[in-house]
C-alpha cells in the first residue's frame, strides 16, 4: 500500500513528523536515483501516479521529495541522532 503523501515535501530545516513517517519513501527515492531510474518510473512505482496524465504535478512531487530525501542524508539525520541521545 502506498502511504498518503503531500504534494510538496517539507522544505524547512527542522525534521517533521512527515519526514519521520516517510523515511522509507525517501530511501527508496534515493535508491532509484542512484540506480539511474527515470523520475517517471519512480513516480509510478513509489507514489502510484501516472506521469503521462499529470506530468507537471508528478515531476514537482518527485523533485520535492527527492530534494528532501537528500536533505535527510546530509542534514536531517542529525535531528534523529540528537533525539536518540536525549538532546
Amino acid at each position: 500500500m502506498i502511504e498518503p503523501f503531500e504534494e510538496i515535501a517539507p522544505s524547512g530545516q527542522e525534521l517533521t513528523d512527515y519526514d519521520k513517517s516517510h523515511a522509507k519513501l525517501y530511501m527508496r527515492l534515493l535508491d532509484a536515483a542512484a540506480d539511474g531510474a527515470h523520475w517517471e518510473e519512480a513516480v509510478q512505482v513509489l507514489f502510484g501516479l501516472d506521469p503521462a496524465h499529470e506530468p507537471e504535478r508528478c515531476r514537482r512531487l518527485h523533485d520535492s521529495h527527492l530534494t528532501r530525501a537528500r536533505w535527510m542524508t546530509h542534514t536531517g539525520y542529525r535531528h534523529l541522532l540528537r533525539r536518540a541521545d536525549g538532546g
